[in-house]
């Protein structure tokens, strides 16, 4: 079953992140980069990191006859999807599984793809 992995960035995180001495912010790109090497047979579409939300630019179709386009992320809050992968897995269960020992930021959001 194919998912997509959502990951999401907190404002904390982002502070934390920033706040890091490049040795460490190394240190912790490199976990994440051996948790991709780790997992790169379940991983079908290596997705992106995405550039940050105040880059992001919002069409909402349903609010009116024309579009509405706006700056900025597509929800209003303090947490923003940084990036994404598509998997695939034998059910939930093993997405879930593979997402406990994701070492990057704190949330992921993971999603079946119809089809």
């Amino acid at each position: 079953m194919k998912y997509v992995l959502m990951f999401i960035e907190t404002e904390q995180f982002e502070k934390d992140l920033a706040a890091m001495g490049a040795d460490e912010r190394d240190r912790a790109i490199a976990k994440v980069g051996r948790w991709l090497a780790e997992h790169q047979g379940r991983i079908t579409n290596r997705g992106a990191k995405l550039q940050p939300a105040h880059t992001a630019t919002t069409v909402r179709l349903d609010r009116a006859a024309e579009p509405l386009v706006t700056d900025g992320p597509y929800v209003e809050g303090k947490e923003v999807i940084s990036g994404f992968l598509e998997v695939d897995v034998a059910d939930l269960d093993e997405a879930i599984a593979m997402v406990r020992s994701w070492p990057g930021c704190p949330v992921v959001e993971i999603r079946p793809v119809e089809g």
